[in-house]
């Protein structure tokens, strides 16, 4: 509900595309509990929900993934769900409308993203119109029943608020039941609610309509606009998820809502404006029935009052206001019966305009066209159609690879993986993207940090089994790991649970770490003792310090980063407590004499 309430969370929703983000798409990847993996596109495009069983039906959960900018695969740590711990698959998942996509695949997520947070953004302001609406309506409804069931027992029959008033203003002549309510009932305090309440709920009517409401429309059919474009050039021939038609009705409800918001802020200007004369005329009826005689200010008052908008506003907009066309709630049978008159594929816009004229006229029409809240319902349904058209065709570029058994015989305590970037084909074989990724567990019976490496063939076409291999850093006695994190490309930071002062980093691509073939269920044979590691450059530790009575109990890692001036790797220890953490700069020398390798 606070999403669009400040200038900040506006240009965050409603962000610019810059030119060097213009060739850029953004994927972000969700498990779900019950073994789905969500896929999202630039800031909040739903792609859809993908499953992945590598073993025959069983449900497996997503537990860990890694990704590079350079690849559109992405490798998923999946497990059994009625697993023990101590099996894990590694699964590359591809999505190749990243490469081959037939249209310009970050224009389109841009442009059908903003479009999203513009119908979000004008159900909401359209929620705040009818509120404000709303607000015109009650507070003068409360004070008009207090007169009603007075008038109603009038001697010479039934009359009506409008009927009473209307009298007063053509005769002069003020009615017991209204003098009594103009006195005892409205008074000068009632009769500044009642402006308050009506100017005040006009005026912010007027201005969502005009500052709000509007804009959005505009800046919606801009972005239609380009859709259109797009539709056209890409035609139906290519599988990019929509067409021309389905854009060209929703530019048409939006040229309806368009035409109803300039209306509505029309009718609210002119209810406004004969407000103010009504608004003034109650407030110097009020003072002339208060008073027992009548002073030359109130004469003068009463001169230059604007009778005949006095009048239009009591016969008009006193009892029931013009504005209720466009936000009145509609009954079901007629939603229902108008809803199907509108499906058969007619142009909305001349329809419209046809019932708008019926209602002028006071002939029968269509009461539901012309509510806001339905067209605006009506273009989010059709928009919503024309999102999920796209997210299937996107849907249909999700390949899952050919998975590698992750198993050593006992559970998997930790783990974190970490894709290098790709590697260069080989022309004379089949294209395939060959990215190399790592992660490492440590056991409950050794003290032992296992690095898995593992290169899959990503092309298409390719048949070949992933090439893994694997090795150990063995830790020295009554040592063990608090957390483990990739930083980068080439190094393995590792907080020990004792000493807590040190910060061991692992130059985990080193020639001296004896990688061998890897056999699932088994540990692997190649074992580097950390000791050795630290006298051959393959690890190095470093001093910091904190607090003795900080215990830190997790890790996060931040990569070196240019984006905002120049940041340097940092390390984030979260403590015991879970609410006191500790951040830390990672030294950029003495990663090791094959940190580059």
């Amino acid at each position: 509900m606070f999403l669009f309430s400040s200038a900040a969370s506006l240009d965050a929703v409603f962000r610019q595309c810059t030119a060097e983000e213009s060739d850029d798409i953004n994927v972000m990847v969700v498990g779900t509990a019950d073994g789905g993996i969500h896929l999202t596109i630039y800031d909040s495009f739903s792609i859809g929900t993908v499953r992945h069983s590598p073993r025959g039906d069983r449900v497996f959960q997503l537990c860990g993934h890694s990704s590079h900018p350079d690849a559109s695969a992405h490798m998923l740590l999946l497990r059994p769900q009625d697993g023990n711990g101590t099996t894990l698959h590694l699964v590359p998942m591809n999505l190749t409308f990243l490469d081959h996509a037939p249209i310009n695949l970050s224009l389109l997520a841009s442009k059908t993203t903003m479009l999203e947070n513009l119908l979000r953004y004008l159900r909401q302001t359209q929620a705040h119109m009818v509120s404000e609406w709303k607000s015109t309506r009650e507070l003068p409804a409360r004070f008009m029943a207090g007169i009603t069931d007075d008038l109603k027992k009038m001697p010479n029959g039934e009359m009506t608020v409008v009927q009473a008033l209307y009298h007063t203003v053509v005769t002069g002549h003020v009615l017991d039941p209204v003098k009594e309510w103009l006195v005892d009932t409205l008074g000068e305090r009632g009769h500044k609610r009642w402006e308050k309440a009506v100017v005040g709920g006009l005026t912010s009517l007027r201005g969502l309509v005009h500052e709000n409401f509007i804009p959005a429309l505009e800046r919606c059919g801009v972005i239609l606009s380009r859709l259109l474009g797009l539709a056209r050039f890409h035609g139906a021939e290519e599988n990019i998820g929509f067409d021309e038609p389905q854009i060209s009705k929703l530019i048409d409800i939006v040229s309806c809502l368009m035409m109803v918001a300039h209306k509505v802020l029309t009718t609210v200007m002119d209810e406004l404006e004969h407000f103010n004369s009504f608004s003034g005329w109650l407030r110097l009826e009020t003072d002339k029935q208060a008073s027992s005689s009548l002073s030359e200010e109130l004469s003068e008052k009463e001169a230059t009052m604007d009778h005949p908008k006095v009048l239009s506003y009591i016969q008009h907009y006193l009892a029931s206001s013009p504005l209720a066309l466009y936000f009145d709630e509609v009954g079901k049978e007629d939603y229902i019966n108008d809803h199907k008159m509108i499906e058969p594929g007619r142009p909305l816009m001349d329809l419209l305009d046809k019932q708008l004229q019926e209602y002028e006229a006071g002939r029968p029409f269509m009461k539901v066209l012309p509510r806001i809240g339905f067209l605006a319902n009506y273009l989010t349904s059709r928009a919503n159609a024309v999102f999920q058209g796209i997210a299937d065709a996107e849907k249909q570029g999700v390949r899952f690879g050919q998975a590698t058994e992750v198993s050593f015989g006992v559970k998997i305590w930790k783990h974190d993986l970490w894709m290098s970037p790709p590697g260069k084909t080989d022309k004379h074989k089949s294209m395939s993207i060959v990215p190399t990724f790592y992660f490492g567990l440590p056991t409950l019976t050794r003290y032992v940090v296992y690095l898995i490496r593992s290169d899959i063939p990503l092309g298409e076409g390719q048949a070949n089994s992933p090439s893994t291999t694997a090795c150990g850093i063995g830790l020295p006695e009554n040592v063990t790991v608090v957390d483990f994190k990739f930083l980068d490309e080439s190094l393995l930071v590792l907080i020990p649970e004792e000493p807590k002062s040190i910060l061991l980093r692992v130059a985990y691509q080193s020639a001296h770490l004896p990688y061998q073939q890897y056999t699932k269920g088994q540990c692997p044979s190649g074992l580097l003792e950390l000791d050795d590691a630290m006298r051959q450059g393959v690890a190095a530790g470093f001093v910091f310090t904190h607090e003795p009575t900080f215990t830190p109990i997790q890790m996060e890692v931040q990569r070196a980063s240019k984006l905002r001036g120049e940041v340097t790797a940092r390390v984030y220890l979260l403590g015991r407590d879970r609410a006191m953490y500790r951040t830390y700069q990672v030294p950029e020398d003495g990663g090791g004499d094959d940190r580059e390798g």
